[in-house]
């Protein structure tokens, strides 16, 4: 599973195991976990439902987790949303037999109530012991709590079920038995454990090891916003996940193109195989063919003993993002076209296909259709590629996100220096609002977040400074200057605004690009077209 490369691992570490629960299973979880102390490092979560995915991914992206455990309605949430492994502590057929007998001691007016699925066996169960029990299944917590009143209504005393049916039914006046049992939470935690010895096994290399350089680091909730563009891109995220077919990440400088490629990997059925990524712009033409198709023993000069293996077998049963696809030099294009067909790669210098299991996202900031009707792209790689398509709009067409995001940034700078926000940071930045919305944002999400990190560092140094509309367009002149409202329709980034910005830092690539919000290699790259364009 994906894990923060903040935290490597070797076969003497402890697992960590989180336990998730908001009912009477939580104390359960709590009276076992103590004989699991000299084995594991066990961590209660208290939270259920969507909080609790919420709550484990984030900590996911800076923290080590080997499994969680849960059960019942809150365990089936969990499945399926978490790109670590979740155990599911079930009820064994004793467990089933002691909480009937239980509930028999009360009332012999008894209801089991499960979640989505009834027990067909138990009808068996009935007849052999002389009882009658009333079988319910419910969906949602509302669901369960409609289920309930109908048996108290029907003259229902007793309810059976697991930690939010048990805990539903007294509250609605009914005794509830709780069907889970030590011995199947112990086993939980076993199960647990050997999760954790397997991928304790596969990082230290036993198994087929991924280096944690290979893994992606961010899921859905580091797509942040809440304007419909930024949600519909997490549910186009979520819902790419679950298919294998190409995906096309359309989007500016900055927006976050490589977020929403490791999302689809983190939330997909090879969240736990290798993601790789390459710029494509960034890497020279003649060695691009080799970073990615690797190459034999002998193929060129230089070349190193026993071959070399490619990005694609790297990134075998995983993902291999190709950002900046539209620069990817038309030869190269048709290999690769070759290899989405074929599912087979050939090593430069070599004869020998090397079958790959690889699922492509590819991104673009350019208009690639224009550049297949420009002759620059083959028009079947692109229909290739485009399978599934996302585009993510640019800051300054979802201004709603913009203060909101410019405060999780802030806080974020401010937690890495130590710092803790003003408690009235909120009402700061909105105050700020007009002048950040004045700004076209040509380096998007990246840009914005550059500038918080430029004030977090001042605000740090000065206590107690307001984050004032003044103070902010002391720090950051580009606000009120270069680039305002009235140039939003003009590309920020054009050749011309970059030959502006060069010349401002005498030729400082590295402080232009860190002025506009850009990588490096973007800069590079426009700087490419601007020369280009010249000729």
């Amino acid at each position: 599973m994906a894990r923060s490369p903040s935290f490597p691992r070797t076969p003497a570490d402890k697992p960590v195991i989180w336990t998730v629960s908001i009912s009477r299973l939580s104390e359960l979880f709590r009276d076992i976990t103590p004989e699991f102390d000299d084995r594991a490092i066990i961590e209660p979560i208290n939270l259920g439902f969507e909080e609790a995915v919420r709550h484990i991914r984030e900590r996911m992206d800076t923290e080590r987790c080997d499994a969680v455990i849960s059960a019942g309605s809150n365990a089936a949430y969990l499945k399926g949303r978490l790109s670590v492994p979740l155990v599911i502590a079930k009820v064994s057929g004793f467990d089933l037999m002691q909480a009937l007998a239980r509930a028999r001691r009360i009332s012999p007016d008894i209801a089991l109530v499960s979640y989505q699925e009834t027990m067909p066996e138990l009808a068996e169960f009935q007849t052999a012991f002389g009882l009658k029990i009333v079988q319910r299944t419910y969906t949602t917590e509302e669901d369960a709590r409609s289920q309930l009143s109908e048996l108290k209504a029907a003259g229902i005393k007793v309810v059976v079920g697991a930690g939010l049916v048990t805990d539903l039914a007294e509250e609605a006046g009914l005794a509830g038995v709780f069907v889970h049992s030590e011995a199947s939470i112990r086993q939980a935690f076993e199960d647990a454990l050997e999760i954790a010895r397997y991928t304790q096994l596969e990082s230290s290399g036993k198994k087929r090891p991924v280096a944690d350089a290979l893994r992606a680091r961010h899921g859905l909730n580091a797509l942040r916003g809440e304007s419909t563009a930024m949600q519909a891109v997490r549910d186009s995220v979520a819902l790419f996940a679950r298919s294998p077919a190409t995906v096309l990440i359309q989007g500016e400088t900055g927006t976050g193109k490589e977020l929403a490629a490791q999302a689809i990997h983190r939330e997909s059925p090879r969240a736990r195989q290798p993601f790789v990524a390459i710029n494509c712009g960034a890497v020279a033409e003649s060695l691009l063919e080799s970073e990615l198709f690797g190459y034999e023993e002998g193929a060129f000069t230089g070349s190193r003993r026993g071959g070399h293996a490619g990005l694609f077998e790297t990134a075998h049963r995983g993902t291999l993002f190709l950002d900046e696809i539209g620069e990817m030099p038309l030869a190269l294009q048709t290999r690769l076209l070759r290899v989405l067909e074929e599912r087979e790669i050939v090593r430069v210098g070599g004869t020998r296909p090397v079958p790959v299991d690889v699922r492509i996202i590819s991104a673009t900031h350019c208009d690639l259709a224009q550049r297949v009707r420009d002759g620059l792209f083959r028009a079947d790689l692109y229909y290739r590629l485009a399978v599934l398509r996302i585009a993510i709009a640019p800051l300054r067409e979802r201004m709603e996100d913009l203060v909101p995001l410019a405060e999780w940034s802030l806080k974020n700078a401010l937690a890495a220096l130590g710092v803790r926000p003003h408690a009235n940071l909120h009402a700061e930045l909105f105050a700020c609002a007009p002048l950040l919305g004045t700004y076209a944002w040509p380096g998007n999400v990246r840009e914005l977040r550059n500038l918080m990190e430029r004030v977090a560092l001042f605000l740090s140094a000065e206590p107690l400074q307001a984050l004032t509309p003044g103070f902010l367009a002391k720090l950051a002149p580009e606000l009120s200057g270069t680039i305002a409202s009235s140039e939003k329709r003009r590309p920020a980034t054009s050749p011309e605004t970059i030959a502006q910005v060069l010349a401002r830092f005498n030729g400082n690539r590295e402080a232009a690009a860190r002025h506009l919000g850009i990588s490096r290699t973007t800069l590079w790259r426009k700087l490419k077209e601007e020369d280009r364009i010249s000729r």
